[in-house]
């Protein structure tokens, strides 16, 4: 979370082009990219944490089906504290042996948030991998840093290994929750007799995430790197910037102008100039990242653009 937080200070000026199903859309800040993927992580903490507090509670003194059968009173009421003191964890015993004894929708619960932040770490590792695909012949906006040659044959050629890696351990704990689904439901009258294997999917998968979470970072978020002016370049050629017109110039004449600068080949920006819609200062103003980066916009801030 904090190495995508730095990037998204070093890349708040860093104006590229949005995109929906992959196609252009809107204007936006690469910035503004590294926020919303810290933002996803930030959650995904949150929600792991707060599972620590399901896992608390053990069924320590049950005995065979949680009814405490053959043991001492004394021992079943003693010894989840003992438990607690000599472990050093906050253990407490369940208030239902019998329920905790069988039912193993907890560990279910907690896969599924652990599933959650794979499914995160996955997108983001996915779209760092498209953001940086190329880069000659792809988006090219972001520079990888370079931890392996990619290829025998193919001389220069660097994979992203880095994001595929996290994308193969995020598959991995989407399929140990399955297992763990399973493995919960299939436990038969006074005891889930599955256990074994939900603790070491649960297991697994923290595994998975905290070498995935680490080796982004360290390995490839701490050192990504930003064309500027190949992300300029790119938001200057779609349409993207023309969006912010709409306001003062009308949907149709905004898509008019699209289609003027696409067949003379100019930018939306010179095409907009060029038809006297806006001085160059203007424009600069309203496609500045500043002015990009704000919530909505006020009406006053179109001013010297005239529709014609």
């Amino acid at each position: 979370q904090e190495s995508l937080q730095r990037k998204e200070t070093e890349f708040r000026d860093v104006v590229k082009p949005g995109r929906t199903e992959l196609m252009d859309a809107v204007p936006m800040t690469l910035g503004m990219s590294f926020g919303a993927f810290a933002d996803g992580v930030a959650r995904d903490r949150w929600r792991i944490f707060k599972c620590r507090e399901r896992l608390k509670r053990v069924n320590l003194g049950g005995t065979a089906i949680g009814t405490g059968l053959g043991a001492p009173r004394d021992y079943i009421l003693a010894v989840t504290g003992t438990l607690a003191s000599l472990a050093g964890l906050p253990v407490s015993r369940a208030e239902n042996l019998v329920d905790a004894t069988q039912n193993m929708d907890v560990f279910v619960e907690v896969s599924g948030m652990l599933k959650a932040c794979a499914a995160t770490l996955m997108k983001i590792a996915s779209d760092l991998r498209l953001l940086a695909s190329g880069p000659g012949a792809g988006l090219g906006e972001l520079i990888l840093p370079p931890l392996q040659a990619g290829s025998s044959i193919m001389a220069g050629k660097i994979n992203p290994v880095m994001p595929e890696a996290v994308i193969q351990a995020a598959l991995r704990v989407m399929a140990n929750d399955q297992t763990v689904t399973l493995a919960a439901a299939m436990g038969q009258l006074e005891l889930n007799h599955l256990m074994p294997l939900l603790a070491h999917a649960i297991l697994e998968s923290l595994t998975l995430l905290t070498c995935a979470c680490q080796g982004l970072a360290t390995g490839c978020v701490d050192g990504i790197l930003a064309d500027r002016e190949r992300c300029l370049l790119l938001v200057e050629q779609s349409g993207a910037l023309a969006t912010v017109l709409v306001p003062a110039l009308g949907y149709d004449r905004v898509e008019r102008l699209l289609a003027e600068a696409k067949a003379a080949g100019r930018s939306v920006r010179d095409q907009a100039a060029l038809d006297g819609l806006a001085s160059p200062e203007t424009l600069d103003k309203l496609l500045s990242p500043k002015r990009l980066c704000k919530l909505g916009f006020t009406p006053g801030e179109f001013e010297g653009v005239e529709p014609r």
